[in-house]
């Protein structure tokens, strides 16, 4: 077992961990992150195959290193995987691998991290940087089909090979269920039940990409409150890239409304259709996996993490990453820079305020 301290203790080594690490390596505060998996990037390896990001190379990079390859391309799952590797080295920064936190506690100095490992994590500050992907969410409707229909998440599907021949569900129409639905309508006979409306982006606006134009517009940095972020979460707008609707269809995927009723291996929709079901692949959506942070405070009753603008409600905690943060982009690779650069000013002044009352009480 071994022991370690420091100031700030970040909690995750992808996109938002390693975006915060950047900002705070130039300052006097030591900082040091822990990432369950063994190398860099793994969390994207782990993914479905055919995965690649819906914002362009040109807005997919962490703040000081550039993503190769053309700029108005979309980067594939293990590219952006290499990329967060290669970031990682190119800055050393202090990372421990396989390093699963198994509690998390507030102590009288601030925090205590115990890992899988046996190991012990001191600090003052701790920022969970563990993601809005941790874990997918499946409704209760899932324990209502029969035993022998195969069923599948967006964290368990990686590609067609691994599906049964026979009728799939798709439910759930967000980019990975429009993703899963596109590729699978070639060998398989798919069905794709929607959720709420949702408004697609062309790729390109007069010869610029979607993405040039949401910047120039400032719409990537619309706050959550304002009148522009409140309608951008309603509609959760991504680029089409040949998954609209009627593009689906168009491959023979049947386009279904709102799961209702389930028996068996019988699903029913909302508008009254029914039929026989094989496979089902819940692309629902993801909740917290926060039972390793003991605080009650840091959660709401579902136990989903509760934070404002990333502060929670628990001192000296902090949270990066999060769908909606601050801005679209907050839960994005094109967005997660600015907030860690905002969170990382954030933390400077919290220490050296900390700092100032300790030297006054002689501490």
């Amino acid at each position: 077992m071994n022991q370690y301290e420091t100031d700030i203790l970040i909690i995750g080594a992808g996109q938002a961990g390693l975006a915060l690490a950047y900002y705070l390596q130039s300052t006097e505060l030591r900082c040091m992150l822990i990432e369950q998996n063994a190398r860099i990037g793994d969390s994207w390896r782990q993914r479905y195959d055919s995965l690649t990001l819906f914002t362009s190379r040109a807005y997919s990079a962490l703040p000081g290193l550039e993503l190769e390859g053309d700029p108005d391309g979309y980067a594939s799952r293990d590219e952006i995987a290499d990329y967060f590797e290669r970031y990682a080295d190119h800055y050393d920064f202090p990372i421990h691998l396989k390093q699963s936190v198994e509690q998390l506690k507030k102590t009288q100095e601030g925090f205590q991290a115990s890992t899988t490992t046996g190991d012990i994590y001191l600090s003052r500050i701790v920022v969970l940087a563990t993601g809005a992907f941790q874990k997918a969410s499946v409704p209760q409707l899932a324990g209502h089909f029969a035993p022998d229909v195969n069923q599948f998440t967006a964290q368990t599907y990686q590609n067609p090979a691994q599906i049964p021949i026979g009728k799939v569900l798709i439910v759930g129409d967000g980019a990975s269920g429009r993703d899963f639905a596109h590729e699978l309508s070639q060998t398989h006979d798919v069905l794709l039940a929607t959720g709420r409306s949702r408004r697609l982006l062309p790729e390109k606006l007069l010869g610029k990409s979607i993405w040039w134009w949401l910047d120039q517009f400032n719409l990537l940095k619309a706050g959550k409150d304002s009148f522009i972020g409140k309608l951008m979460q309603k509609n959760d707008p991504f680029p089409a890239r040949g998954r609209r609707l009627k593009s689906l269809e168009k491959k023979g995927v049947r386009i279904l409304p709102y799961l209702t009723k389930v028996k068996g291996d019988i699903a029913h929709f909302a508008n009254e259709y029914s039929t026989q079901i094989d496979v089902v692949i819940w692309a629902t959506g993801y909740q917290d996996n926060s039972d390793w942070v003991t605080m009650p405070d840091a959660k709401d009753k579902n136990g989903n993490f509760v934070h404002n603008e990333g502060i929670s409600p628990v001192e000296n905690l902090y949270l990066i990453g999060r769908s909606w943060q601050r801005t679209r982009g907050s839960s994005l690779i094109t967005g997660v820079g600015n907030d860690a650069e905002i969170l990382g000013r954030q933390l400077q002044k919290k220490w050296f305020q900390k700092t100032e009352v300790e030297l006054q009480k002689g501490v």
